[in-house]
């Protein structure tokens, strides 16, 4: 391997969780963002609640929910973590449904993974409660904002 090791790898290249024991509990955040972009038919019966799966934003919102519980299911080398807040905001807009997750916890380790896949989770809940109005709904722009906590400080996406 050449340039920087990662920590997720160790001296011959294996992948690992990385050792968090030695790390200081703190109070850490993470803000991520996403949308599902999708057609006006769709996005109507989002506004009206008339799709045939019932509240596409409200079960949107538990399955983000229960996504950033379960993340380390999701991500072989994430560490359960003991959350103790995750909000998630949906939201129609211009031909999409926006998303944000706000996750935060005491601990070891950073949950920007927690946030990342509650926003992930959500938007593939609004797909599937969707596809039978629109197939071709698109979901992009998943993307953490920002983070605060631990040893590497703050991060805040630069607006692009």
């Amino acid at each position: 391997m050449s340039g920087p090791r990662s920590s997720h790898f160790d001296e011959s290249g294996r992948a690992r969780m990385v050792d968090v024991g030695d790390k200081d509990v703190t109070s850490r955040e993470a803000v991520a963002e996403g949308r599902v972009r999708m057609s006006a038919d769709a996005l109507r019966a989002v506004v009206e609640g008339s799709a045939k799966k019932g509240d596409v934003l409200g079960v949107a919102r538990l399955a983000g929910i229960q996504a950033a519980k379960r993340t380390s299911d999701w991500i072989p080398l994430a560490h359960p973590l003991p959350l103790d807040a995750i909000e998630l905001d949906l939201r129609p807009a211009d031909g999409c449904v926006e998303i944000e997750a706000s996750v935060r916890v005491r601990a070891r380790t950073g949950v920007e993974m927690e946030a990342l896949v509650a926003v992930s989770a959500a938007a593939l809940t609004v797909y599937d409660m969707l596809k039978s109005i629109d197939r071709a709904m698109q979901i992009d722009e998943i993307r953490l904002l920002r983070k605060s906590g631990g040893k590497s400080g703050v991060y805040s996406r630069t607006v692009t």
